[in-house]
C-alpha cells in the first residue's frame, strides 16, 4: 500500500488551521485519519489563572465554581430559559447551569443563597475544574 504524503500534510494543515484534534478522510476502499492533542497542559492552566486572577479582582461575592472541565450549557436545551440571570435570587442547591462532560449532562447546583450577580461563562464554552461559574452576594 502506497500512503499519499500530500493527503496526509494537507489534512495536518487542515488540523492547525480549524484547530481540530482530528480528522477524517475517504476515498474508495482508502481511509486516512489524522489527530493530535490540542490539549497543551501548560498552556491550558495558564488561561486558566489569568482568568481566575481577572475574577476574584472584579468580584466581591461568593463564586459558583465548576465541579468538573466539560461544556457549559445556561440552559437545557438550545433557545430554551436559562436557569439563572444576573438578578435572579437562588437557592443552595438550586440548579445554575449544565456542564456537559462526555456525553453526560451534570447539573451544577448553587453552592449559596442569594442573588446571582455576574455570570462568567458564556453558553457553549468549555470549563475547567475549579473556575467560577457564576458570582452570588
Amino acid at each position: 500500500m502506497k500512503i499519499n504524503k500530500k493527503i496526509i500534510e494537507e489534512l495536518v494543515s487542515y488540523l492547525k488551521e480549524f484547530n481540530l484534534s482530528e480528522i477524517e478522510y475517504g476515498e474508495g476502499t482508502t481511509k486516512v485519519k489524522v489527530s493530535r492533542s490540542i490539549n497543551n497542559p501548560g498552556s491550558i492552566f495558564a488561561n486558566a489563572d489569568v482568568k481566575k486572577k481577572q475574577i476574584s479582582s472584579e468580584n466581591n461575592g461568593n463564586n459558583v465554581t465548576s465541579p468538573i472541565v466539560g461544556t457549559a450549557y445556561l440552559a437545557s436545551e438550545p433557545g430554551g430559559k436559562k436557569f439563572v440571570e444576573v438578578g435572579h435570587k437562588i437557592k443552595k442547591g438550586q440548579t445554575i447551569m449544565i456542564v456537559e462532560a462526555m456525553k453526560t449532562m451534570n447539573h451544577v447546583p448553587s453552592t449559596h443563597d442569594g442573588t446571582v450577580s455576574k455570570i462568567f461563562v458564556k453558553d457553549g464554552e468549555p470549563v475547567e475544574f475549579g473556575q467560577p461559574l457564576i458570582s452570588v452576594k
